[in-house]
C-alpha cells in the first residue's frame, strides 16, 4: 500500500483504498488468519524474534543509565489507606471467576510471577495469546471483566480505555477489517488469587491498549500502560464525539509556547520527528519515538532534555498538569499519592520534546525521572496511509522505572516482610 505524503490533517483523507491487496486481505481476516499474513514480512518476523529475546531476560526494569536507583518504593503499613479499592476488586474479579468455570479460570488466571505479565503488546498482530479473548467468549463474562476494570479505575481512566476499545472498532469498520480491529479483540488475564491481603492484579492488551493492574492490599501500581488511537477520534455513528488525548496534546502545546527561543532550544532534543539525526536506538521503524512500549522492560533509557525544576513555576505547573493527565486512570488516593511520589523527585525529573511546535506539524514528548516515565508520540499510518507522523494517530506510554513496573518491587517487599509483617520501614533494595 503507498503511503501518503501529505500535510493534512483531515484522516479521512489517508484511508486506503478498498481494492489494495492489504485492504482485501483485511477484510477476510480474523485475528489469527491476519497475524499468520503479518508474520510473512521479513520485518515483522525480527521483530517478533527480537522482542523474544527481550521477553526470555530475567526482569530488571527500565533505568536511565544501566543502574537500579534503589530504596525507591515502599511496602505500607498493614491497615494504612493508600486508595486502592480493594473491595470492589475482589468483588468484581470473583464474578468473574464464577462466571468462567474451572476449565476457563485455568486460562484466565495464571501465578502473580508467571511470565505472561511481560508478554503483552499493543500491535494488532496476535502473536502473545495468555488469558482470555473477549471476542471468544460470553457477553456476561465481558460484561464482568468490564465491572473489574471500571472498579479498579478512575472514572476518566475507564472512560479512557473504553474509548481506545471503541476507536479500534470504529478503525476497522472504518478501513473493513473488524475481524481484526473491533471493541473486544483484546486479551485479559488474571494474576494470582483476587484477595484484599495478597498480591494479585490482572491486565488487558490488544491493539493500541494494554494495561497492567498490580494490587497489594491498598497498594495500587498500574503500569506498564499502553493507550492509542488510530484515528484519535470518531466521527460517525453511536460513538460519534469521542476524541482521545485532547487535553495532554493542548497542554504540551501550551507549554511549549511559553518557552523561550533559548528555552526550547533546550528542550527539544531533535527538530525532526524522523531522519539521519537519530542514533540508531532513538527511533525504531515501528515504535518510532516511543521508548517504553512492549518488552522493553529492562531499556536503558537517558534521561533528555531538561531538568523541569529550572522552569518557571507557571511552566512547573504545567508539568505537574501533564503528570496528572497521564495518569488520571488512577483511582484518586492512588493518585495524589503517585503525584506526592514525584514531586519528591521533582529535581531529577527531567522533560523532552521532539518534533514541531503546532499540533498539525506533529511532536513527541517525554517526562521522566527515578519513579515515572511518561510519553506521548504523534505516529506515521499503520491502517491509514500517512507516511508522515501526524496528529490523529497517537501513542502514550506510562512506565515505573527503577524496577516497579507490574508492582514487582512491592512483591519483593512483600515476600522479604513476610505475611505476617506491618511492612514498616521496609524498602526496595533491588
Amino acid at each position: 500500500m503507498e503511503k501518503s505524503m501529505s500535510r493534512s490533517t483531515n484522516w479521512r483523507d489517508f484511508i486506503p483504498p478498498t481494492d489494495c491487496k492489504r485492504s482485501i486481505e483485511l477484510s477476510h481476516a480474523d485475528a489469527y488468519r491476519w497475524a499468520d499474513l503479518r508474520c510473512e514480512d521479513s520485518f515483522i518476523k525480527e521483530w517478533k524474534e527480537h522482542w523474544m529475546r527481550l521477553h526470555q531476560q530475567p526482569y530488571k526494569g527500565i533505568t536511565n543509565d544501566g543502574v537500579l536507583v534503589r530504596d525507591l518504593f515502599n511496602l505500607a503499613n498493614e491497615g494504612d489507606d493508600h486508595g486502592a479499592p480493594i473491595n470492589d476488586m475482589v468483588k468484581a474479579a470473583a464474578k468473574i471467576l464464577s462466571l468462567t468455570g474451572s476449565t476457563k479460570s485455568s486460562v484466565l488466571k495464571l501465578g502473580i510471577d508467571a511470565q505472561e505479565w511481560r508478554a503483552w503488546m499493543n500491535p494488532e498482530i496476535y502473536l502473545s495469546r495468555h488469558g482470555m479473548r473477549l471476542e471468544e467468549t460470553s457477553e456476561e463474562i465481558i460484561i464482568a471483566v468490564h465491572s473489574l476494570l471500571r472498579a479498579s479505575l478512575s472514572h476518566a481512566g475507564y472512560t479512557k480505555i473504553r474509548g481506545c476499545m471503541n476507536i479500534n472498532h470504529f478503525l476497522g469498520e472504518t478501513v473493513n477489517g473488524t475481524g481484526v480491529l473491533n471493541v473486544n479483540s483484546y486479551n485479559f488475564t488474571l494474576f494470582g488469587t483476587p484477595s484484599t491481603s495478597e498480591p494479585w492484579g490482572w491486565q488487558i492488551f490488544g491493539h493500541h491498549l494494554s494495561m497492567n493492574c498490580f494490587v497489594l492490599r491498598t497498594q495500587m501500581v498500574i503500569s506498564p500502560v499502553f493507550m492509542g488511537a488510530e484515528p484519535n477520534c470518531i466521527d460517525r455513528g453511536p460513538n460519534a464525539g469521542t476524541e482521545l488525548f485532547v487535553d495532554q496534546e493542548q497542554t504540551a502545546l501550551k507549554l511549549i509556547s511559553s518557552f523561550t527561543e533559548a528555552e526550547r532550544s533546550r528542550v527539544c532534543v531533535y527538530q525532526e520527528l524522523q531522519g539521519i539525526e537519530y542514533p540508531g536506538w532513538r527511533y525504531h521503524k515501528a515504535d518510532q519515538r516511543h521508548l517504553g512500549g512492549a518488552f522493553q522492560d529492562n531499556r536503558v533509557i537517558p534521561y533528555e532534555g531538561e531538568l523541569v525544576s529550572t522552569f518557571s513555576s507557571t511552566q512547573q505547573d504545567i508539568i505537574r498538569k501533564l503528570l496528572t493527565l497521564s495518569l488520571d486512570y488512577l483511582p484518586e488516593r492512588v493518585l495524589a499519592i503517585k503525584l506526592r511520589d514525584i514531586e519528591n523527585h521533582w529535581d531529577a525529573t527531567y522533560f523532552a520534546w521532539i518534533g514541531h511546535f503546532t499540533r498539525d506539524e506533529g511532536f513527541y514528548y517525554k517526562i521522566h525521572s527515578p519513579v515515572v516515565l511518561i510519553e506521548f508520540d504523534h505516529h506515521s499510518g499503520v491502517f491509514l496511509n500517512n507516511a508522515l507522523p501526524l496528529p490523529f494517530h497517537i501513542h502514550t506510554t506510562v512506565r515505573t522505572p527503577n524496577g516497579n513496573d507490574y508492582g514487582k518491587a512491592l512483591l519483593e517487599l512483600y515476600r522479604i516482610a513476610g505475611t505476617t509483617s506491618s511492612g514498616s520501614d521496609i524498602h526496595a533494595s533491588r
